[in-house]
């Protein structure tokens, strides 16, 4: 009952997106002359970033930094022009949403939402808004110049004091050992989420405080019914 804040990670955590990021990378591979990579392996690369995944995707040897920003530019150039078929958020996460933003805990106004993610900042914000427009998140942050990615806990912080919530005060649900990491560094209640790209032995090895199955047991942390 002591939490006022859930910071939600995206891509394996509100949405399925992996076709989605599997299809815009394995195209920029072709235009430049490197082979694809079947969609599944991606589940193991994603999470820490559009110019991780890029280095990743590309042969050992070709990896020199130059091929790694041109590659992850395209890519996002790509994920930037998709018409989003491939996306779709995962089966109750927006009736969570919902329920999440009509709860009114005695200790505080409202529940802070917000979505913090490795995914470039406009390609974010234009998905957010797509798939949940309904929903009024106090935050949605992705990478942006010049800022550290997860798991550093800079951009985490950043995003808690625009919203006025403290590190302890936050849940941080997220599918990857990169959230729990995150969540861990910045201070705030790591939460694994079974549903998304990695499997729940990675979770735990990542230090998940809890890891929970399906999205309504989120409520459990505010004292809400399923």
């Amino acid at each position: 009952m002591k939490y006022k804040c859930v910071i939600f990670d995206c891509d394996g955590t509100l949405l399925d997106t992996l076709g989605d990021i599997a299809g815009a990378m394995n195209k920029a591979l072709v235009l430049h002359g490197y082979p694809v990579i079947p969609q599944t392996q991606y589940r193991d690369m994603v999470g820490w970033g559009i110019y991780k995944l890029a280095e990743l995707s590309l042969p050992h040897e070709e990896r020199a930094e130059s091929n790694i920003k041109k590659l992850a530019g395209c890519a996002e150039r790509f994920m930037n022009d998709e018409k989003e078929n491939l996306i779709k958020p995962y089966p109750g996460i927006i009736e969570l949403l919902v329920k999440l933003s009509n709860i009114k805990p005695v200790h505080i106004k409202k529940i802070s939402l917000a979505v913090l993610s490795n995914k470039p900042d406009n390609v974010l914000r234009r998905v957010v808004k797509n798939f949940f427009p309904y929903i009024n998140f106090d935050a949605v942050y992705g990478m942006r110049s010049g800022m550290a990615v997860k798991p550093e806990p800079v951009m985490t912080w950043e995003l808690l004091a625009e919203i006025n919530c403290l590190p302890q005060d936050t849940i941080f649900a997220g599918d990857s050992e990169v959230d729990i990491e995150t969540a861990r560094n910045a201070g705030c209640f790591p939460l694994g989420v079974s549903w998304g790209f990695r499997s729940r032995d990675k979770l735990e090895a990542a230090g998940a405080a809890r890891i929970i199955d399906k999205p309504d047991e989120l409520l459990e942390f505010f004292g809400a019914g399923k």
